[in-house]
């Protein structure tokens, strides 16, 4: 089987590993997005996809765009493509691309197809509260992750999952997936159509999302903190700096405190929430330094009882 890659972050290379160890199948060309400057230097650094491909040794091209770019086309073209298989890429493909694939042009979808179509499924999932999550293995055409479904495979969300727990489960799990359904659609598997009921979509992520509001209640906060944890991390302000909030826990004792008051007991970081309950903070990163736990945070800091986050 001869499958050119498209895809782009660390998520992606679960994927790209499970095909370049998988029997009979063969990954002829890989295609990424251009490199970007990153790191306190900004130097011009590969995607993590781009970076696995060059080390196994696979052709691969960055184009700033798929639409009318015609030697990104004839390059597709020329690797005679059993599948086109797409994980993240982070462009939109144009029908162009989709029509070179002899048999299918196939994405890893990480939500349960129509619930979260679009860029960011699994941290919406996440801020969304939802109980269960999962991959698809969708057929790929023009609408916006619309295509019929080969395989689904799902997983629950615990109460202490966070964001980075997510990111690796379910890229581990489409990995695994993907591997097991080519076969099958090579074989003439059909995709089934989507439902029309439950359609959702997973917008990009907008920065002020990190951003913890104290007005909202105990289980929204956690829900920020775990989506965003450890990186980029949720935040909000303690006495006008900036503090990263990694991880936490719901306190069930209600009190009556505006918002965002401070309570320290027994040497504990708790923070009132809209709803009267308490947020316990456990692991935090002030401004400019490290990663700390919040007791040895108290103890460089003058926080006290009464101030209020923001």
């Amino acid at each position: 089987m001869r499958i050119v890659f498209a895809g782009t972050p660390a998520f992606s290379v679960h994927t790209l590993d499970a095909l370049l160890a998988a029997e009979d199948m063969d990954v002829v060309g890989v295609v990424s997005q251009p490199d970007r400057r990153a790191g306190r230097g900004m130097k011009l650094t590969p995607s993590p996809v781009r970076q696995r491909a060059l080390e196994a040794g696979i052709d691969v091209i960055t184009p700033s765009s798929l639409k009318g770019d015609e030697a990104a086309l004839q390059w597709l073209q020329k690797k005679q493509a059993d599948m086109l298989v797409v994980v993240a890429f982070g462009m939109l493909l144009p029908t162009s691309w989709l029509q070179v694939p002899r048999i299918a042009p196939v994405n890893v979808h990480a939500s349960l197809l129509p619930r979260w179509r679009g860029a960011a499924p699994i941290e919406r999932a996440l801020l969304a509260g939802d109980e269960e999550t999962g991959v698809c293995i969708m057929h790929m055409e023009e609408g916006l992750d619309t295509g019929g479904i080969y395989a689904c495979r799902r997983m629950a969300i615990d109460a202490q999952m966070t964001g980075a727990r997510l990111w690796q489960a379910l890229a581990e799990m489409g990995a695994e997936l993907l591997v097991e359904t080519l076969p099958k659609i090579m074989h003439g598997l059909q995709p089934t159509p989507q439902p029309a009921e439950g359609v959702t979509y997973a917008a990009k992520l907008r920065n002020e999302e990190r951003c913890i509001r104290w007005t909202e209640p105990a289980r929204q906060v956690d829900r920020v903190v775990r989506c965003f944890s450890p990186r980029p991390g949720a935040r909000c302000r303690a006495e006008g700096r900036w503090l990263k909030v990694i991880a936490g826990n719901i306190v069930d004792t209600r009190v009556e405190h505006a918002p965002g008051t401070v309570l320290l007991e027994d040497g504990a970081l708790q923070v009132v929430c809209g709803d009267g309950l308490l947020y316990r903070i456990e692991q935090l990163q002030p401004e400019g330094r490290k990663a700390m736990s919040a007791a040895d945070y108290l103890r460089g800091t003058p926080l006290t009882s009464g101030v209020v986050l923001d």
